[in-house]
């Protein structure tokens, strides 16, 4: 999504620095080239080296002292496809709508060609402050984008606005601002993920080891690449999407009323959840206590929703599948995609490292109804989500 992108991502004084450490780690996997500004205040919260370590290149302190051999770093820097400021402090942002560049993160935002992304982060009065708030109107002015912080529980103990947003949602900005040409929008895009639990009882269930990382990933790419994004979700412990409406869900039988429901405007749908085969025939109405030494649970089939959505399929529509396998991948994925009426499966093996479940990465095959399979190799969930929408979308035309 963001690869070969040159991004400067600024970090001052702020205890949410620390935000920004996550901030730079999801720009590099996504494949940009991040190179950090500290302010003299970040470096009271956040080691120069964290950045380092997460992004590869040197960390910019020192006006006049280019990091990496860069002679005038406040201009090379500002070359950037986006100067990020996270967080921004009121400091930064008075600076910046004045024209101040005292230092080297200022400077560079003054000679920045292109707009710059500032992310606020302070005390609630502060934030409500007239002056921020003429300053954060003047930046917009000069056609800036100012991400609106969060409401919450600060670091001060106030509540109120000035939390930094999380990292995700800045991400997210950054990706609909360098993000791909909409070659989505104006198409519906219906994603499953994570992996659905089937109760026992009141205090436990049956469920598997999927994190839903890339069924979130696809979503968060269709979205920002133009496409109305529907994700049903089962259980996760992931930040929902920003700009995609999300359907939670527990059980095999709620995401399967859920994807039924939302299947008929759907133009693509990528089936990425793990959802259980079975399911307890009878769910126990208090919690089972431990008698004797065996304890038999009879299950029953779950209904089986790649099937039905194959079934019921029409041809404008493009459904790709997901086969998670431990053996004979390609025999058995080719059998799912015949049996399932699907036009695209995902196969991947989760023995192999890098590609099982939780992972950050995957190993994938894409496997075509036509018969063709195209191996993948290890890559970020968030740049294969790219590959899996671009084969979706090459069975449209």
């Amino acid at each position: 999504m963001l690869k070969g992108k040159f991004i400067t991502l600024g970090v001052t004084g702020s205890i949410a620095a620390y935000k920004a450490a996550e901030v730079a780690s999801l720009l590099a996997k996504a494949g940009a080239d991040v190179h950090v500004i500290m302010t003299a205040g970040a470096c009271k919260f956040v080691a120069p080296a964290t950045f380092a370590a997460l992004t590869g290149n040197p960390v910019h302190t020192d006006l006049f002292g280019g990091a990496g051999g860069r002679l005038i770093p406040h201009i090379e820097l500002a070359k950037a496809h986006l100067l990020v400021v996270a967080p921004a402090t009121a400091n930064i942002l008075a600076k910046a709508a004045h024209g101040l560049g005292d230092d080297l993160l200022s400077a560079t935002i003054l000679a920045a060609k292109g707009p710059v992304l500032f992310c606020p982060a302070m005390n609630v009065q502060m934030y409500r402050n007239p002056a921020t708030q003429a300053n954060i109107a003047a930046l917009k002015r000069y056609g800036h984008r100012v991400l609106e912080p969060g409401r919450g529980q600060l670091a001060c103990g106030e509540q109120g606005e000035g939390r930094l947003p999380e990292p995700e949602e800045i991400f997210e900005e950054i990706a609909r601002l360098l993000g791909p040409a909409q070659d989505m929008r104006g198409l519906r895009v219906l994603v499953t993920a994570g992996g659905t639990r089937e109760p026992i009882d009141p205090v436990r269930f049956i469920s598997n080891y999927s994190s839903g990382k890339m069924g979130y990933a696809l979503a968060r790419a269709a979205a920002a690449r133009g496409a109305a994004v529907t994700l049903v979700s089962a259980p996760t412990a992931l930040a929902p999407p920003g700009g995609v409406q999300v359907v939670f869900v527990e059980t095999a039988q709620q995401m399967y009323e859920a994807v039924l429901e939302h299947f008929p405007q759907a133009d693509i749908v990528v089936k990425a959840a793990a959802v259980a085969d079975y399911r307890p025939a009878k769910t126990a109405e208090q919690k089972i206590k431990k008698e004797g030494e065996t304890l038999v649970i009879e299950l029953e089939r779950n209904p089986d929703i790649l099937f039905e959505l194959g079934r019921r399929k029409q041809p404008h529509q493009v459904l790709v599948g997901f086969a998670a396998e431990t053996e004979n991948l390609l025999a058995n994925a080719r059998r799912k995609l015949a049996e399932k009426n699907a036009d695209l499966l995902v196969a991947n093996d989760v023995t192999r490292p890098g590609a099982g479940f939780g992972a950050d990465t995957n190993i994938v095959k894409l496997i075509y109804r036509s018969g063709e399979t195209v191996d993948l190799p290890l890559m970020e969930k968030t740049a294969l989500a790219d590959r899996i929408l671009d084969a979706a979308l090459s069975l449209r035309e």
